[in-house]
Order: structure tokens, then C-alpha cells, then sequence
């Protein structure tokens, strides 16, 4: 990463405070016009979904993450980027990922946040699997083509 600006990165087990991580990006960041977030949520699945169970490879996954997010800070012109993902079991409308952009202009932050997102879903090392409220466990997720598509428009 040749850029001055350093991504803050954090793989973790516990919740995030979404307004606590914008306040940090927007006051320690000079020339910011536009922050843009994305805070992922597990699903319910129409009431059927007690929890996801997220796994990663630990070390690889921050690697992962530090990577993309230099990709998007030199590609979009980024003035900051945090991306937090958690791991554990996580209730459903529990907070699973966050990232957020910080840029000059809003074009450049939006991008920036769907480009970490797209490669996060098909580029990091996580892994999860359903609960359901029934006692239901499910297999390991498989990755989706849509995911692939996603992400193959930023090539």
C-alpha cells in the first residue's frame, strides 16, 4: 500500500458502535466531503433464522481485509476506510460487517464502500453457517455467483 492514508482494520467477536467508529473517521480525517457507511446485519429469513455462526482464518483474514482495503484507498481516492467484520454467533439483526468510506466527494466514497464490500464477499477468509429457531443447523454457506458477479464489475 503506497498511500499515507492507513485503513483501520479489526476482525472481532464483539458488537461495533456504529455512530462511536463514523465519529472516529469524520474527526480524525482533513478534507472529508462525503462518508458513506455499510453496516451489514444477519438476516432473519422471514422469522426462521435464530443466528449465524461466522468463522475466519485468523491473521489471513485481516491480511485479506488490510489488502482490499488499500485497493479501494488507491483506487477511489479515499481519505480514510475502517472496516470491522465480526465472527462468533450473531443473532439474528445482529451487526455482522461494517465499512466505511471517507472521501473527497460522495462518487468516490460510495465506491469505495461497494467495491470493500463486494471483494470482502468473495475475496476474505469467512465462513458461516444457519441456525435455525427450530434447532436447525445448517451446513457451511457456499459462495454465491451473484457475489462473483459483484464483484467482477470492478475489473
Amino acid at each position: 500500500m503506497s498511500s499515507k492514508v492507513q485503513p483501520h482494520i479489526r476482525v472481532q467477536r464483539e458488537d461495533f458502535d456504529l455512530q462511536a467508529e463514523v465519529d472516529r473517521i469524520s474527526t480524525r480525517t482533513d478534507g472529508v466531503g462525503a462518508i458513506v457507511t455499510f453496516s451489514g446485519l444477519c438476516r432473519d429469513e422471514g422469522g426462521t433464522l435464530a443466528a449465524l455462526e461466522l468463522e475466519h482464518y485468523p491473521g489471513m483474514a485481516e491480511a485479506e481485509m488490510t489488502r482490499i482495503a488499500g485497493l479501494a484507498i488507491e483506487r477511489f481516492g479515499l481519505l480514510g476506510l475502517t472496516a470491522i467484520h465480526r465472527y462468533g454467533k450473531i443473532a439474528a439483526q445482529g451487526n455482522i460487517v461494517l465499512v466505511i468510506a471517507a472521501a473527497p466527494h460522495r462518487q468516490a466514497a460510495f465506491d469505495g464502500a461497494n467495491f470493500v464490500m463486494d471483494y470482502l464477499k468473495t475475496a476474505a477468509p469467512f465462513w458461516k453457517k444457519e441456525h435455525g429457531k427450530d434447532g436447525f443447523t445448517g451446513e457451511w454457506v457456499a459462495a454465491r455467483d451473484a457475489d462473483d458477479a459483484a464483484r467482477d464489475k470492478w475489473k
